[in-house]
């Protein structure tokens, strides 16, 4: 991926059904809440290197509060269960809208192998 991602033309929070959507000119991406928060960006999630990614389960009724912004680059949600410290450049946001297929495949690989209870395979595309 190049270090130059396209910018959202808009932002839109559903929280009925629980997804972030992302506009990229006539592509249109949902992302779910859960998705966003076991994905976060965060030290808190990822660590501070390689092996230290901390497995997030129980998101999957998180919501999102709030949205900052963080400078020109990224944004900055605020997850109902007080997460907030995970900053969503504008890169790994279209990273993870063009990936989610195998993310939350590998997600879901990783809670079924820690013994974790998948309540269902998908929850539904990133692309619309």
């Amino acid at each position: 991926m190049s270090n130059k991602a396209p910018l959202p033309q808009n932002i839109v929070v559903h929280q009925q059904s629980k997804v972030l959507e992302l506009v990229y000119g006539t592509d249109v991406y949902k992302l779910p809440f859960e998705f966003l928060r076991v994905w976060s960006p965060s030290a808190e999630v990822r660590g501070h290197g390689v092996g230290q990614e901390t497995l997030q389960t129980g998101k999957r009724d998180v919501l999102i509060n709030n949205i900052e912004q963080v400078g020109h680059y990224a944004i900055k949600p605020v997850f109902s269960d007080g997460h907030d410290s995970g900053i969503y450049s504008w890169e790994y946001l279209y990273e993870m809208c063009q990936n989610y297929e195998a993310m939350w495949q590998d997600y879901l690989g990783r809670l079924e192998k820690e013994g974790g209870i998948v309540t269902g395979k998908q929850i539904g595309r990133a692309h619309v």
